[in-house]
């Protein structure tokens, strides 16, 4: 029998209290964003508990499989609640995707009993957030940039899907994904950079604060402009900002394949910190 689908307000409480305790024993949340903006929604469903949840996405109408995110409670690990719980999802959906942030070796452990196989690695990078190079520069935004504006939000919403057309996640945020992510106590438009152009942005980038840590939420840059310097110009905004908020270190998301992004990344001082892996269940007949 499939676990039951817990109500919405229930799910959300539970999906923020679970990733709450997971990250701090883990050191990353189990629960991506996006994912939990959906949950909120209504656009997501969760199942499972206190001790086990998993939260599930429908099958995108681009073909794209349900996705599928499991955290167990650091106090209730060892227990097989995670495979169970993965089983009557396996049972249920058949063909699914999953998320292992911080590749997580129990997570691992899971997907190999599933018989799952990974497509796909986001590479999390940090580096030490560097010293302005004079004084004048600790909060003074490269030329050519400025902070977002909220009649920005339209540019902003076409940049963002001509950058990450071919990303999975990124590329569709909506209206409304923006709207609800601005919404986050995290969230300031000084936090948002933006390079305009001639009748457009050319690019962005979006900084989260979370203490010392400062994590590049986005950084994108318009095709049309590539080779341009606008990422090397967007990283130096992004530096600027997290100087502005106090951070001392920056952590980012990329993925393993995307070579000019990682170029630019290690030039500036990034290493590798942790890996998130997406593991495939095929259907069986």
């Amino acid at each position: 029998m499939s676990p039951a689908r817990i109500e919405p307000v229930e799910a959300v409480r539970l999906a923020t209290e679970l990733g709450a305790a997971c990250a701090q024993a883990d050191g990353m949340p189990p629960f991506n964003d996006q994912a939990l903006v959906e949950l909120r929604r209504g656009e997501r469903r969760a199942i499972g508990d206190a001790t086990a949840l998993a939260v599930i996405s429908d099958a995108g109408q681009d073909g794209s499989l349900p996705e599928v995110e499991l955290a167990v409670h650091p106090e209730q690990r060892g227990h097989g609640l995670g495979t169970a719980l993965a089983r009557g999802i396996a049972d249920e959906l058949g063909a699914f995707d999953a998320w292992a942030h911080g590749d997580h070796p129990a997570a691992t452990a899971i997907a190999e009993r599933l018989g799952m196989r990974r497509v796909r690695t986001l590479l999390q990078l940090r580096a030490a957030v560097p010293a302005a190079a004079t004084a004048a520069a600790d909060d003074c935004l490269p030329d050519g940039t400025r902070a977002y504006e909220p009649d920005d939000a339209s540019a902003l919403l076409a940049l963002n899907a001509e950058a990450f057309a071919d990303h999975p996640e990124q590329g569709r945020m909506s209206a409304d994904d923006l709207a609800a992510r601005m919404a986050e106590p995290w969230h300031h438009d000084a936090n948002l950079v933006v390079a305009p152009g001639e009748g457009a942005l050319d690019a962005f980038t979006w900084v989260k604060p979370e203490g010392e840590v400062a994590e590049l939420y986005v950084l994108g840059v318009s095709p049309r402009r590539q080779g341009a310097g606008l990422g090397r110009r967007m990283l130096e905004a992004t530096f600027v900002r997290m100087r502005a908020l106090g951070a001392t270190t920056a952590h980012l998301y990329v993925e393993g394949d995307n070579a000019p992004a990682l170029a630019l990344y290690r030039r500036a001082g990034f290493t590798q910190w942790a890996i998130d892996v997406r593991w495939r269940h095929a259907a069986h007949a």
